[in-house]
């Protein structure tokens, strides 16, 4: 998938319908009293859009690890065109709905890495936070063709290591 695609995408997750089709401005300043409640609604509509993605990446490839490289380069995108809200994600009550949003992105990503073991390209015993940290690299990647290839190489590599099953160090 190209970094225009994918940056469609993660575009047509962020856009919501946040007032009916009649009442204009007024409803819309009714449900959103200031900028960060319409950014928040947004980005809690986002997560569920996310969180779904999953189910529909799994259900679309006949291979989990496909689904699973989709997911990823979606949420990277999605993740890339946030950074631009800057402020409105650093208040207490952002916070508090990043933090939320944590327990169902770390359930999707659970669901990818079950269907990638069940299939045998990651190992058993690899926790899916740990996956999303060690992932997070993909949101650090250039918004070019450039960057989208070097994603896939990190992602190759980190292939690599889920093969196998955690170690202590």
């Amino acid at each position: 998938m190209s970094s225009t695609s994918n940056d469609a995408i993660a575009s047509s997750i962020c856009l919501i319908d946040p007032a009916p089709t009649s009442g204009g401005a007024g409803t819309l300043y009714r449900h959103f009293p200031t900028r960060e409640d319409l950014i928040l609604a947004a980005y809690q509509h986002d997560i569920e859009r996310l969180t779904t993605a999953a189910d529909e990446a799994l259900a679309r490839h006949p291979s989990a690890k496909d689904a699973f490289v989709e997911w990823f380069e979606t949420l990277s995108a999605y993740i890339r065109i946030k950074h631009g809200l800057g402020d409105a994600l650093h208040s207490a009550a952002a916070q508090d709905v990043i933090s939320a949003s944590w327990a169902p992105t770390t359930a999707a990503v659970a669901k990818l890495v079950e269907a990638c073991v069940a299939e045998g390209t990651i190992a058993p015993g690899h926790d899916p936070a740990d996956i999303i940290m060690l992932m997070s690299f993909l949101w650090r990647v250039a918004n070019n063709d450039d960057g989208v290839a070097q994603g896939r190489r990190l992602i190759a590599a980190v292939f690599s290591g889920l093969k196998e099953a955690p170690q202590p160090i």
